[in-house]
């Protein structure tokens, strides 16, 4: 089951708003169409947004008018900037676009053939993100123990993806091998992305797993009953510094306190080298509606402010390991990860 695809002209996603009462998959033919669903996150998390990026360019350069190259990669190169600017934290987003237009610059194809590339890359990145998921999940699932119990935040499965998932990918992998595992998932608040998505997802695999509220994961850490903690990225920085859904590095600080291990999971794609440390991560402010009201029904007093940063920076410090598909990434992350992005693009 993909997240999502093209084919035929029309990208199909499951709208994840509608989960878990309903899988819905939607239909659709034209990038401001894919630049929505991304800002009003019918799709989410960071390897499915770049994706999803992608097939928005795929759709730009099918429906093109240009008559000339020129006019082809400057009609895309503005796509690229208005998918850009739907959600800036996620750096997968901007990845995946500016991938598309360094090899569209660097082709001297007609306009046909240069629509052909622009499909064919978009569709490389998506197979490639099933694939290193996989490899990610092996290396992740090694991190895990039999009669471990593991505190996961957020949604980091296959629909957080195309396919396969980071965190949770690495979960549903060692519960694959046969190791008896148990997930405490954080409900997530605002958006309930553990709750909805997290749960959902886990069960569908037949993984053991109990929701909890937010708050209640210091209860379980202090207790021993959490032995690890697990979650993904939208952006590392070049020292390590992780920026997650909002409440991870309080998490990962509280586990420290209680010397549980914290192992954050992403492709090399989610890792921005140019950023030196977390405090140069732009952080998304979402609307007040999230907080103040949940399916539409308001749970706050009028007029009240409302603050709602999506995400959070997690100082490296607090990380046992980062996870990607090049391997396993143990402190100094400033020397290592440098070693691990060698020849990243």
């Amino acid at each position: 089951m993909r997240t999502l695809e093209l084919r035929d002209g029309v990208v199909r996603m499951i709208d994840q708003r509608k989960l878990p009462a309903e899988l819905v998959y939607v239909e659709i033919r034209d990038y401001p169409t894919i630049a929505r669903s991304i800002s009003e996150m019918w799709v989410r998390g960071a390897p499915a947004i770049g994706a999803a990026a992608a097939f928005g360019m795929a759709l730009a350069a099918m429906q093109s008018d240009a008559t000339t190259r020129e006019d082809f990669i400057q009609e895309l190169e503005r796509v690229g900037r208005e998918l850009n600017a739907t959600r800036p934290t996620a750096v997968n987003l901007g990845w995946a676009i500016q991938r598309i237009l360094k090899k569209l610059r660097a082709a001297n194809l007609s306009v046909n053939d240069s629509r052909a590339l622009v499909v064919a890359e978009a569709q490389a990145i998506a197979e490639e993100d099933v694939a290193l998921n996989q490899r990610m999940a092996g290396f992740g699932a090694s991190l895990i123990n039999d009669g471990d119990t593991i505190l996961h935040h957020c949604n980091t499965g296959p629909l957080a993806t195309v396919d396969v998932g980071t965190a949770l990918g690495c979960i549903i992998e060692a519960h694959r091998q046969g190791k008896k595992i148990h997930v405490l998932v954080d409900e997530t608040r605002p958006r309930l992305q553990g709750a909805r998505l997290t749960a959902w997802e886990l069960m569908q695999y037949g993984v053991p797993m109990t929701l909890i509220a937010d708050n209640a994961a210091g209860h379980y850490l202090y207790r021993g009953i959490a032995t690890k903690v697990f979650y993904g990225a939208d952006r590392v920085a070049a020292n390590g510094d992780v920026a997650n859904k909002i409440g991870s590095y309080k998490l990962a600080v509280v586990a420290r306190e209680n010397n549980v291990p914290v192992y954050a999971v992403m492709p090399t794609s989610t890792i921005d080298m140019s950023l030196a440390s977390g405090r140069e991560i732009p952080i998304e402010e979402r609307g007040a509606e999230e907080v103040t009201t949940i399916d539409g029904v308001r749970i706050a007093p009028v007029g009240v402010q409302v603050g709602n940063p999506a995400f959070d920076v997690t100082p490296n410090k607090y990380l046992t390991a980062i996870v990607t598909e090049r391997g396993i990434v143990y402190p100094p992350f400033t020397e290592n990860l440098l070693r691990v992005m060698d020849g990243v693009e």
